[in-house]
């Protein structure tokens, strides 16, 4: 037993070593470690995400109504041109604070493809809360024909599908702190990433340089976002900052829109189970104060 214990302490230490180390070896402003010589195929992103401050983040972490409704106002007035959300209906704006009537109205702004009617034909009509946000383009084949040859993808998923692993030891330090903001992290980050490539990168025709882009250094969507380009209700700034951080925000409601629903209940639970953890240890106690040991 003893051994085993010795084991596992070395190994701890071991990691902890090695994780100080990356970090001493890791450039500024948040770029990759130069581990690749020259001719060798780099790894990507070449910048890594910075872990960004969520209102939605932590065990007690919550959405907030106002960023959801800018993200909302962002991803309708810049981002729904080119990204569908397939999988999300407008009857769930309700969620991010808003009335039956405004919901209707919202979604009376929008056509969809209805039918087929009485004479066997499709036709269009405006949309109604039970709908779902429509695509921009008819099939993916002309949404690729569109962009450069790439499909924009969905958004009703991005925020949980697109993350950028951390590592060993940081995933390990990841369970305690119950880190789970990766794909927010990694979607702001490519949305203000947007820089000019260093000299002698050649860039296609067509492409975009972006470091913390997952998959290469160049992507076909350009720049999306510029100060001043959606106006905002609340005298919130007009920044590409903070569009950014509202549509990140939004869109990871999007994927995981009862998450405050979800953290409530865990921390009922957690409760729940200290209080029983108690009550068996006080019922152990009485049942064998008496008995001979």
């Amino acid at each position: 037993m003893k051994t085993l214990v010795a084991s596992i302490l070395s190994l701890a230490v071991v990691a902890g070593l090695s994780g100080a180390a990356l970090a001493e070896e890791a450039p500024a402003n948040g770029a990759a470690p130069a581990h690749h010589a020259e001719g060798e195929t780099p790894h990507y992103p070449l910048k890594h995400p910075k872990e960004e401050e969520w209102s939605f983040a932590g065990p007690f972490g919550h959405y907030d109504k106002g960023q959801l409704q800018r993200g909302l106002k962002v991803y309708t007035e810049v981002c729904a041109a080119c990204h569908s959300m397939k999988l999300v209906p407008f009857r769930m704006l309700d969620e991010l604070g808003y009335s039956e009537a405004q919901v209707k109205a919202f979604a009376a702004n929008y056509e969809v493809q209805d039918g087929p009617d009485a004479s066997g034909e499709m036709f269009t009509r405006k949309a109604v809360p039970s709908d779902y946000f429509p695509s921009p383009f008819p099939n993916a084949e002309a949404a690729a024909a569109s962009n450069n040859g790439a499909a924009p993808p969905d958004f009703s998923l991005i925020a949980k599908a697109r993350s950028v692993e951390r590592g060993f030891p940081q995933f390990v330090f990841d369970i305690f702190t119950q880190y789970q903001e990766s794909g927010p992290d990694y979607i702001h980050a490519l949305l203000t990433g947007y820089e000019e490539p260093p000299a002698g990168f050649q860039v296609p025709q067509g492409g975009h340089y972006n470091p913390y882009f997952n998959a290469a250094a160049v992507l076909a969507m350009p720049k999306p976002l510029s100060d001043g380009q959606v106006t905002y209700d609340d005298g919130a700034p007009a920044t590409v900052d903070q569009y950014s951080r509202d549509v990140t925000a939004f869109l990871m409601w999007a994927a995981e829109p009862h998450l405050d629903e979800r953290k409530r209940t865990g921390f009922m639970v957690m409760i729940f189970l200290a209080i029983f953890t108690v009550l068996i240890f006080l019922t152990k106690r009485s049942i064998y104060a008496n008995k001979e040991h």
